[in-house]
């Protein structure tokens, strides 16, 4: 049965005011020693060691667990949807292992604290404008528009800016 998703607009770069923009990395990005993503008291920190860490407020939450195992490490959203860290020498030391075929992905260090990989719609009319409340996304071969009206009336539901939602139908 498909699922309804509510995700908000930044998750997917779609209206990114310039204050978030530092939190998103797109497919074929990369963070090098020393960079970092950023959303209010949140990093996601690809440290010179070659570990990649989530700070919350300057405290580990998370690591890759790849200290030491080499140095100016390299940390690349791959086009086919793999995060990976490479060491000095090119060698993947580290990979979420989400590859799949080659698409449009990115990563997000949302406000909640979470990082997570997206990938791109499977098909758009590309007639949205800039002005719109929302974006519904429906998953290949389902083409459920009570599913997509619902979430298209839940999309429009608020005019701030700041609460503008994406709905996405998924098949679980």
């Amino acid at each position: 049965m498909a699922a309804l998703v509510m995700l908000s607009a930044v998750l997917l770069g779609l209206f990114l005011p310039s204050s978030t923009a530092d939190s998103v990395l797109n497919g074929g990005g990369t963070l090098y020693s020393g960079e970092s993503l950023n959303q209010g008291a949140y990093s996601f920190v690809m440290q010179p060691d070659c570990n990649l860490v989530l700070y919350d407020s300057g405290r580990a939450v998370w690591s890759s667990g790849t200290y030491n195992q080499g140095y100016n490490c390299v940390l690349r959203m791959q086009t086919d949807g793999n995060l990976v860290i490479y060491s000095n020498n090119n060698d993947p030391i580290w990979a979420s292992g989400t590859y799949g075929p080659g698409g449009n992905f990115i990563l997000v260090l949302q406000s909640d604290r979470n990082v997570v990989i997206y990938s791109c719609p499977i098909w758009a009319t590309g007639s949205n404008t800039a002005n719109s409340k929302g974006v519904v996304i429906v998953k290949r071969g389902h083409n459920d528009t009570s599913i997509a009206a619902e979430a298209e009336a839940a999309a429009l539901a608020s005019d701030e800016p700041t609460n503008r939602k994406i709905a996405m139908v998924t098949n679980n």
